[in-house]
């Protein structure tokens, strides 16, 4: 299990290759840092390097590709509704979540890149087992 990992890696690529070696199967969970209102309000962005260490920032679709280029086979993944279900969410965030509920219910990874405020959950395997 990976959780909330390799987005604190200096190199992601070589640290994620090196891991193949360990298990068979692995579970990733990745924060979805990376969106058009994180890029417009850069604050976010800062806040979480600064934080808790991301150096790191991710799409739903960067982070599948760099677990593919790394050598893995991503058998299952899911958005976690973090911003949604989380019950320590910031004043901002709970004021967040009606325009997330809606551009969710429209089109969730839509949603997802223009708000943020979301985890993956995935579920992969080396290329070559």
């Amino acid at each position: 299990m990976m959780l909330d990992v390799f987005e604190h890696v200096r190199d992601p690529f070589t640290f994620l290759e090196k891991s193949l070696t360990f298990a068979k199967y692995f579970v990733f969970h990745i924060p979805l840092d990376l969106s058009v209102l994180a890029v417009l309000r850069n604050t976010p962005l800062l806040s979480v390097r600064e934080k808790v260490g991301h150096l790191h920032y991710y799409t739903k679709d960067l982070a599948l590709e760099t677990l593919k280029d790394s050598g893995y086979e991503i058998l299952h993944w899911n958005y976690t509704q973090a911003s949604l279900s989380s019950p320590n969410r910031s004043l901002k965030t709970k004021m967040m979540s009606i325009p997330r509920k809606i551009f969710y219910w429209i089109h969730k990874d839509f949603g997802v890149r223009l708000l943020g405020g979301e985890t993956l959950i995935v579920l992969a395997k080396a290329k070559n087992s």
